[in-house]
């Protein structure tokens, strides 16, 4: 199982990010994907999740109405599209999933995509 972040940079408050996580090694379209972020000297925090069909998503109620999550099932990748950023969302994004494995679920979680959020 990999999956593998891209798409943070440096944007100024009020700007816009898409982020991307590429999955390999499961079947993608069975499980559910998630985004967290982890802001210096913060716990990690789950941002949104969304179904394996993409019909159900949840967002963290601080980005309600600026953050997308979607997936594209035939290119195994996940997305957050971030709009109105603000400083506050500076982090370090991860995805996750839950995966079964033989018998067992286990967590899988990308390295990581930087997003600074500055003027």
């Amino acid at each position: 199982v990999q999956l593998v972040e891209s798409g943070g940079g440096l944007v100024q408050p009020g700007g816009s990010l898409r982020l991307s996580c590429a999955a390999s090694g499961f079947t993608f379209s069975s499980y559910a994907m998630n985004w967290y972020r982890q802001a210096p000297g913060k716990e990690r925090e789950l941002v949104a999740s969304i179904d394996n069909v993409g019909g159900s998503k949840y967002y963290v109620n601080s980005v309600r109405g600026r953050f997308t999550i979607s997936r594209d099932n035939a290119k195994n990748t996940v997305y957050l599209q971030m709009n109105n950023l603000q400083p506050d969302d500076t982090a370090v994004y991860y995805c996750k999933s839950t995966v079964r494995i033989q018998s067992a679920f286990r967590d899988y979680w990308g390295q990581g995509t930087q997003v600074t959020v500055s003027s």
